[in-house]
């Protein structure tokens, strides 16, 4: 006869379901708890009462294995077949005030082995749980909260388990991209981020980095996406700038280890040292853009001058913020020059939109250069003409970067090939 394990439980009630909310251990859960695969649900369309385990319970097992601040949400999980065994417990003391209140609705609930239960809603979490386990047993004893709901392997019992899962995961709302940086306190870049916004001589002037689009009396919160309007005066948004950090920061203590751990204060603070001199100078670099920024008397117009929109500063644009620190990262990397020299190539590039390379961001209007349009289509295009300015490989290189030019703005390339040619290594082809 299979042992019985107890568990405490609250009993609670919500529109027209009856749950049962305890905490069970993982060892518990991964002992008791199955998927709805293993227990006849989800064969078919007719059976189906939840969706798949993809392919996300890896990085959830790494995070559980590794990350001293592992923290998972609560297991929804049903009962095969019926109602849970729940018994109501009363509790008794000389001092009842202590427990007025704390006792409504307490009791246990009984697994015996005679029923079945199954993950609702968190089966990636489960399977991780049950796979860290294997890898590292002591973590079976750590807790996690369950809520149990019952489960009728009738049409109408999927109906109404589909109709919980859906009610479930339609009004939960994932943090996006920017939330994760404004928040996250594992991963590096969001947290020097959030610091260079703090702390940062320049980046934390009011309007020079666009945190929130929208701030509301009652707690509302948006935050800003990822491009900029003509009328604002803002440099660049929090997103662009996590990339950028990202991009150029590629190489930072806070990057040796792997793992989803968060880096050590130390490691952090060696990063952000050395990252706000790298950035300071990337700036610099790219058309002397904080100096002329603070100097400018409204920054929308550094970005697109009243009647001469082509004047504009080119790095006030967060598309070629983003593609500049991409082959900047790229050249590092791939060891094709040194830190100074691409500061110095970067300066010596013609920091206006009609010139090139950022022509090929920039789509003329009938009025001619003095107005015009950004080419949102054409990053690919960017970076590639950025990499023949900096630091080209070969003439085919060069080359096809030119032609590529020609077929999608329809013009001549504005610099002589030879220009570029001059730029190739000794040993180039």
């Amino acid at each position: 006869m299979p042992s019985k394990t107890f568990v405490p439980a609250f009993e609670a009630k919500v529109g027209n379901w009856t749950y049962y909310s305890c905490l069970m251990s993982y060892a518990q859960v991964a002992r008791e708890i199955n998927f709805a695969h293993e227990l006849g649900g989800n064969r078919d369309l007719g059976t189906m009462i939840q969706r798949g385990v993809g392919d996300r319970t890896e990085k959830i097992t790494e995070y559980l294995l590794t990350n001293e601040n592992r923290f998972l949400g609560a297991l929804i999980i049903a009962v095969w077949g019926g109602d849970p065994k729940y018994h109501s417990v009363s509790m008794d003391a000389d001092d009842q005030a202590v427990l007025q209140g704390l006792d409504r609705n307490f009791g246990v609930l009984t697994f015996d082995g005679t029923q079945q239960f199954f993950a609702l809603d968190g089966q990636h979490r489960l399977k991780a749980i049950k796979e860290a386990i294997k890898q590292n047993p002591e973590l079976g004893r750590e807790d996690i909260n369950v809520i149990v709901v019952p489960h009728f392997d009738t049409e109408e019992g999927r109906r109404r388990t589909r109709r919980l899962f859906t009610n479930i995961n339609r009004n939960a709302k994932s943090t996006n991209l920017q939330e994760n940086i404004a928040l996250d306190e594992d991963d590096s870049f969001a947290i020097l981020t959030r610091r260079l916004l703090d702390e940062d001589d320049f980046l934390k002037r009011e309007k020079v980095v666009l945190v929130f689009s929208k701030v509301g009396q009652d707690g509302e919160l948006v935050l800003a996406q990822r491009s900029i309007t003509a009328s604002s005066p803002a440099w660049s948004t929090i997103g662009v700038l996590y990339d950028v950090v990202k991009e150029i920061g590629y190489d930072l203590p806070c990057t040796s280890d792997q793992s989803n751990q968060r880096a050590t204060d130390d490691l952090l603070d060696q990063s952000y040292e050395l990252l706000t001199v790298r950035l300071r100078e990337f700036l610099d670099a790219c058309g002397n853009l904080r100096q002329r920024y603070l100097a400018s008397v409204s920054p929308k117009d550094l970005r697109a001058p009243k009647g001469r929109d082509g004047a504009g500063h080119p790095f006030m644009r967060p598309a070629i913020q983003v593609q500049v620190a991409r082959v900047v990262r790229h050249i590092l990397e791939q060891e094709l020059l040194e830190w100074p020299e691409v500061l110095k190539r970067l300066s010596a590039l013609d920091w206006k939109m009609t010139s090139a390379p950022f022509s090929s961001m920039w789509i003329e209007t009938p009025e001619g250069k003095s107005k015009g349009k950004m080419a949102s289509g054409n990053n690919q295009l960017l970076y590639d003409l950025l990499q023949v300015h900096l630091a080209p490989r070969s003439k085919a290189q060069i080359t096809r970067a030119l032609r590529a030019y020609a077929d999608v703005m329809k013009t001549k390339y504005p610099v002589p090939v030879e220009e570029l040619f001059a730029l190739l290594p000794v040993d180039a082809d």
